[in-house]
């Protein structure tokens, strides 16, 4: 029974700065929010240059999650055209089509994408897609938000058409790699 007493004691007086603190808890938005049809969340809407000339709207951004999460809109007016085939090493995507056609290259797999459906693209898979639909539109849901934001808003601010190896360096500044051409649709 001594031995008891002796342990609780000990324990009772034993210095908080002994047990390691609860991890903080990073900043989030406390509050929902809407963003309207149309609109951006933040840099209004966000025009492309370089592998296409589409209008892209932050719906959530990665600084509403604290990078958990990003929502974008996008806006495709580049028929025949889409990203070089590259892999995110850290975020995995869903693409959700509002509008229009699509083709997706995920691995060695290729998809045609039409209004309604969505394709889960995983982290570390090569993946490219190209705009097959005169218009369209696309909902792109990236876990985590990684530094795609900051990718669309380099690629608006371009005053010239990029080299292949300097969108092949923007991609990688922005934690992506570009691995091979775009991929071709008739």
């Amino acid at each position: 029974m001594k031995r008891r007493k002796f342990i609780q004691a000990a324990l009772a007086t034993a210095p908080l700065t002994t047990i390691d603190p609860p991890l903080a808890i990073p900043e989030r938005a406390e509050k929902g929010f809407k963003i309207s049809k149309g609109e951006g969340r933040y840099h209004g809407h966000i025009q492309l240059k370089g592998v296409n000339a589409n209008i892209l709207d932050v719906k959530v951004s990665g600084k509403d999650t604290n990078g958990a999460l990003a929502v974008f809109e996008q806006t495709s007016l580049s028929p025949k055209r889409g990203t070089p085939l590259h892999v995110h090493p850290n975020q995995d995507e869903v693409f959700h089509v509002q509008e229009g056609r699509y083709a997706f290259l995920v691995g060695e797999d290729r998809f045609e994408l039409q209004t309604g459906d969505s394709i889960f693209l995983p982290r570390k898979v090569p993946h490219a897609w190209t705009q097959i639909s005169e218009k369209g539109r696309m909902t792109v849901m990236l876990q985590p938000a990684g530094k795609l934001e900051e990718f669309f808003v380099t690629m608006a601010g371009l005053t010239i058409e990029p080299s292949q190896s300097e969108i092949s360096k923007i991609f990688a500044d922005h934690e992506m790699q570009v691995v091979g051409p775009p991929l071709k649709v008739d």
